[in-house]
């Protein structure tokens, strides 16, 4: 085994008990104690165990790599402190499916990703709930509890099962988050919306579900992408990402699925797009005409 190779299973090691460690500090302080609740921008729910696993996991990454950039959802959010360079990046959710473990559901995850110029080289997903770890190692391989993963085999639309969310202000983007489902709907066996974006796209890794799109946060998403693509699901965008952000980190419009999938869930959320200026052109000529009528 390479000295690389060695490295990284060695931070594979070292991410899989900072996981196991959150995941037990946030088991306990639900069932021991009532969740302090707050809400961020007044939407956005937030709890004092988001706040205590964000702060195990960083001070213990700041231990042990002190020259390596951290970007954690509740204490360094700010994007723009990145640097997609030789420095290495640790990707942090804490909690990840926060409205769930509020509500004492178990689809609840922390979500840990290793990555050097904005490509993840180790991830870490874990449910303490259910006792599920999910990891991978770029090139290697991901796993479920040590078990090798692989992603469906469904090969027809009409056949799959489908997950999605919505984000916490959905004012803006209602009609178009409808728009999406719509065509999905239309064309899927089913749509499951459970609440965990990283887990989510670890059952598309585990062939629970056969796809999932939805637009999140990198800290969201950027372990769990590396292990489905590991599991041999496909990882992209249904719109077209900007050329300044690395892909893998860019978590808009995200859509992954088994490959046979992907093409044709790319086509119906991208159609999803063309539909709105479509109609506002439509609704345009037709005002004219009519103002040519009656004038």
């Amino acid at each position: 085994m390479s000295d690389a190779s060695n490295q990284l299973e060695s931070i594979l090691d070292f991410t899989r008990h900072l996981a196991e460690n959150a995941g037990d500090l946030i088991v306990g302080m639900r069932a021991h104690s009532r969740l302090n609740v707050q809400f961020k921008q007044d939407i956005e729910l937030v709890t004092d165990a988001d706040l205590a696993s964000d702060k195990l996991i960083t001070e213990a990454i700041a231990k042990a790599y002190p020259d390596h950039q951290i970007l954690a959802e509740e204490s360094n959010p700010d994007l723009s402190s990145v640097q997609y360079n030789d420095t290495p990046l640790w990707i942090i959710d804490p909690i990840d499916g926060t409205v769930n473990y509020a509500h004492h559901h178990p689809q609840v995850a922390v979500s840990i990703a290793y990555s050097v110029k904005g490509r993840v080289q180790v991830a870490v997903v874990y449910n303490p709930f259910q006792g599920e770890m999910f990891c991978a190692i770029r090139n290697q391989g991901a796993w479920l509890n040590d078990q090798p993963l692989t992603c469906s085999n469904t090969m027809q639309l009409d056949k799959a099962i489908i997950a999605t969310g919505f984000p916490y202000d959905k004012r803006k983007v209602l009609p178009q988050l409808m728009k999406r489902l719509h065509k999905i709907l239309n064309h899927v066996a089913d749509v499951r919306r459970l609440g965990s974006a990283a887990l989510d796209i670890c059952w598309v890794a585990q062939g629970r579900l056969d796809a999932y799109y939805e637009s999140v946060s990198p800290w969201d998403f950027a372990a769990a992408q590396l292990i489905a693509k590991e599991a041999g699901a496909k990882v992209g965008h249904f719109i077209q990402p900007p050329k300044d952000v690395p892909a893998e980190l860019f978590g808009e419009n995200l859509l992954i699925s088994n490959p046979d999938l992907f093409e044709p869930l790319h086509k119906i959320l991208n159609s999803a797009e063309l539909d709105q200026p479509i109609l506002k052109r439509w609704l345009l000529s037709t005002r004219l005409f009519i103002h040519k009528l009656i004038s």
